[in-house]
């Protein structure tokens, strides 16, 4: 590793004269160059030969059960000489740390740069320490003791005196019906004022009950109200003032561009959905090593980043595997980093289905069966429209009803049904919602299974901060089950046949990716694996019942792969 008054690494001469890519790495999507696979195996190489990083978030080697890994980067730089380098950098803290030696720094250090920070966190801690001061006097645990004590015997006593009244009343009733039929009027009506006066003492004393503990309770909480005032408004300037300097990070917080504009953190997410940065933003590695760059007149030529140690409970990361940027905190920082730059073409700007064309299986009236091929939508995205839905929709202009009655993932391809009617869109989206329909996918992972049937239940639901991917989340996800069974394995592949018992998205994609799943990505998936010629993975079998025509169909549409 370098020394620490600089993070440029240059390459060996061998590469000094290797061939630059024309333009810069997308960061969304990409194949890392060349050079910025060596400059990666460099790091990781690194990372391997010393313990003194590694040890805090690497597992394999930390008995630390919390431990994860660490998501690293690397930038592929020219300096104004013309000698190519590259530089370190890693996302968040490492070792609870946020400087290394040889790996560039946070974009912006707070225990550093921000005096106002340190001055405005000296506040804080002060609050805090009175408020714990405050919260830990014997007097005032005393009173809340009693009051606790005092609040729980007033609810049980008025418990028991509202259960007394309730059977008062039902006895008061059953006096009337017996009474009714069998005394004269004048004793039924002096009863009758008998039974009202015995209700009306009954509620009277209820209420006094009532009045007592009130008055109890409150000579209770007298006792701790300076205290309870006191913390009261401390807590609500805690807050004012943690809001207040979390805005004045914002504002400081500034990234610049190959332009040498700088921007800040507020301004760059305050015209999107929150307005608010979302926690960790900058922090990843790709902004820390950009700033670096624009900082030291370092020309940007390719990025990468990878993942090293183990996957997080709920995502999906593979050890050495590289990443794109994510979306929610990436994507609006490097639009603003990258401003000025030529990057290589946005993929999602393609249309992948261009050119390929829907074959129809079966068609009526009411449905059409169809086979989806590989590389098409099948309803419009935000930047291309051409999808089975447009498709279906010029050649069936007179059709009823909203025609897609569900979705395959751009990349799978298989059988899809249309639905012609409204009719039969609803009867048959009602077999999706109570799984009548039977499928299954056939699809090849990218390595052998040990198991050669089984079922998987993991919840799923969207990743926030970097849409579309999904996540395991016990918690707030959607119950998703899977059901697989082993056709063949070979060449360190497997040819696998899945049965979902639910439809959730990337379903199949994160069940056959997971560490708790099958910890086998599905080849081809660049979302929770490695990109290839294509996902490999299609929808071959359908079995449903015919709107209105109430038999059972079945269709089968072999893969080409």
């Amino acid at each position: 590793m370098t020394n620490s008054t600089s993070c440029f690494i240059p390459f060996p001469k061998k590469l000094q004269q290797a061939e630059l890519p024309k333009k810069f790495t997308f960061p969304f999507f990409y194949n890392p160059h060349p050079l910025a696979i060596y400059a990666a195996e460099q790091l990781q190489d690194f990372l391997n030969g010393q313990q003194e990083i590694t040890d805090h978030f690497d597992p394999t080697i930390n008995t630390n059960k919390h431990a994860i890994g660490k998501m690293f980067g690397v930038l592929v730089v020219q300096n104004k000489q013309g000698e190519l380098g590259y530089l370190y950098g890693f996302s968040g803290k490492l070792a609870d740390k946020n400087r290394h030696e040889g790996f560039v720094p946070p974009v912006f250090d707070m225990l550093i740069e921000a005096n106002f920070f340190n001055n405005g966190m000296k506040e804080i801690t002060q609050i805090n320490e009175r408020v714990k001061k405050l919260e830990n006097q014997e007097d005032y645990l005393d009173g809340l003791q009693e009051l606790s004590q005092l609040e729980e015997q007033a609810k049980l006593e008025l418990e028991k005196k509202r259960l007394t009244m309730v059977e008062a009343k039902k006895d008061r009733r059953l006096q009337r019906n017996l009474a009714k039929d069998s005394l004269p009027p004048s004793k039924f009506e002096l009863l009758k004022e008998k039974l009202i006066t015995e209700s009306l003492n009954h509620k009277f004393h209820h209420n006094q009950l009532k009045i007592h503990w009130e008055e109890k309770i409150n000579a209770s909480k007298n006792k701790t109200l300076q205290i309870t005032t006191e913390l009261k408004t401390l807590k609500e300037s805690r807050k004012i003032k943690s809001n207040g300097l979390q805005q004045l990070l914002f504002e400081n917080y500034t990234f610049l561009n190959s332009k040498g504009t700088s921007k800040s953190l507020k301004a760059i997410f305050e015209n999107k959905l929150h307005h608010e940065p979302p926690a960790g933003a900058g922090e990843c590695a790709a902004p820390k090593l950009l700033q670096y760059a624009y900082r030291n007149e370092l020309k940007p030529i390719a990025l990468a980043e990878f993942w090293w140690g183990k996957s997080p409970k709920s995502e999906v990361r593979k050890h050495g595997q590289f990443y794109p940027a994510c979306y929610g905190k990436c994507k609006p920082i490097l639009g603003h980093m990258l401003e000025g730059i030529e990057l290589d073409d946005n993929p999602f700007l393609v249309n992948h289905g261009d050119g390929k064309k829907i074959t129809t299986f079966f068609e009526d009236d009411d449905l059409a069966v169809i086979n989806k091929p590989e590389g098409l939508l099948s309803v419009p995205g935000s930047l291309v429209e051409d999808s089975v839905y447009m498709r279906m929709k010029e050649k069936y202009p007179l059709a009823s009803g909203p025609l897609i009655v569900h979705r395959l993932d751009m990349q799978t391809s298989g059988i899809m049904l249309i639905a012609k009617t409204k009719n039969a869109h609803k009867k048959l989206q009602n077999q999706f919602i109570k799984r009548t329909i039977s499928k299954r996918y056939i699809a090849i992972l990218d390595g052998l299974l040990k198991e050669q049937e089984g079922s998987i239940d993991l919840p799923l639901r969207v990743d926030f901060d970097d849409r579309p991917r999904q996540m395991v989340c016990y918690e707030h996800g959607k119950s998703a089950q899977t059901q697989y069974k082993v056709i063949s394995q070979t060449n360190e592949q497997t040819r696998i046949a899945f049965t979902p018992i639910t439809g959730r998205t990337h379903q199949l994609r994160m069940h056959s990716a997971h560490s708790k799943g099958l910890n086998t990505p599905i080849l081809g998936d660049d979302l929770y694996g490695k990109s290839n010629t294509r996902l490999y993975l299609h929808a071959e079998y359908i079995k449903f019942k015919h709107p209105t025509k109430k038999i059972e169909l079945d269709f089968t549409s072999a893969p080409d792969f």
